[in-house]
């Protein structure tokens, strides 16, 4: 049986009736999560046919006991219908392709696909991931375990060219953590959210962020806000970093968003070293584009909030060509670490 639902034209055509959706099947407990969570999935994917595939054979072969569907939002690309995925019980896990309904991106795509989910609870995967089989449960076991927590993460294990890396995050990460660092063990593809906080007092993937670079962080800021992120220690979640990503090279998008961040969020003049980073990143940014005078002037307010910013010295390194952007950037990332 074919487990797709296709819908060509508005993701709110797609039938969330009592007979294929999941949710009216949950009972909410006294801290909110379900004691059989629905779990709906979104993919937002672009012209990556074989990788999305690969992302949805790893949920689809999920050992959670609870419900599942996935919804897979196309952004500026046509839908594939993705006739070829079978589920292991069609009915079970449902699949509905939709085209993004909102602004152009991977914002506005995860935003459409948290309007048609209909889960209890909503989990990311890029199109380019893969998760192992005990994922879910695993995510929802520990949510149970600290029902005071505002989402659920888990380890990753990275692959670059030709080695892999393990990264685990934190047990627990607070807002002041999140404001010191960006803690990259927590991946968007392990977000484990609930649908309720994303519609509510969190609110949507903001998609006023440019080139919506940055939106992870920013969603874990604003639920941070309201609680910890708990993790599971264990890498769960497989991140392809030997594969082209859409923000590669895509330097002033990433400079225009972490500006955008350091504006939203006032409370980073609270964290020193939360601020040099960003403002690193920023320098590094502005260098690779070839703008000296804007690269420097970041370089230089990183290195008065902190001297040892590794960022800030690379950018400086770049802005006077001492080394091309592009070797940095492949040097860290063979180590599974980002710039």
């Amino acid at each position: 049986m074919n487990a797709v639902v296709h819908t060509a034209t508005s993701p709110v055509a797609v039938d969330h009736s009592a007979e294929t959706c999941p949710a009216a099947q949950t009972v909410p407990t006294a801290e909110g999560i379900p004691t059989s969570a629905t779990v709906s999935v979104v993919i937002a994917t672009r012209g990556r046919p074989d990788m999305l595939r690969a992302a949805l054979r790893s949920i689809l072969a999920q050992d959670y006991e609870g419900l599942l569907e996935v919804v897979v939002v196309f952004d500026q690309t046509e839908i594939d219908p993705l006739e070829d995925v079978r589920a292991r019980d069609a009915s079970r896990v449902p699949i509905h392709a939709v085209a993004n309904q909102r602004t152009p991106g991977l914002a506005g795509g995860r935003n459409t696909g948290i309007m048609v989910a209909q889960g209890d609870l909503v989990a990311f995967c890029d199109d380019d991931d893969e998760w192992e089989p005990a994922k879910l449960a695993r995510q929802v076991q520990a949510w149970h375990g600290s029902p005071d927590a505002v989402a659920v993460a888990a380890g990753i294990r990275v692959w670059t060219e030709g080695a892999a890396y393990v990264r685990v995050p934190p047990r627990r990460v607070s807002f002041s953590d999140f404001l010191e660092s960006r803690v990259t063990e927590i991946h968007p593809s392990g977000f484990l959210l609930r649908r309720s906080d994303l519609l509510g007092k969190v609110g949507l993937v903001d998609e006023d962020l440019p080139a919506s670079y940055g939106e992870d962080y920013d969603l874990l800021l604003r639920l941070a806000r309201h609680g910890d992120v708990v993790s599971v220690q264990e890498p769960l979640v497989i991140v392809h970093w030997n594969r082209t990503s859409f923000f590669s090279d895509k330097w002033q998008g990433i400079a225009d968003g972490l500006t955008y961040l350091l504006r939203k969020f006032p409370e980073f003049e609270q964290s020193p070293h939360g601020t040099a980073r960003i403002a690193s990143q920023v320098a590094f940014a502005h260098a690779a584009l070839g703008d000296r005078s804007e690269a420097l002037r970041w370089a230089r307010s990183a290195l008065r909030r902190n001297p040892r910013q590794l960022r800030a010295w690379a950018a400086v390194a770049v802005a006077v060509r001492l080394v091309p952007p592009a070797f940095l950037v492949r040097l860290v990332n063979r180590r599974g670490r980002g710039l």
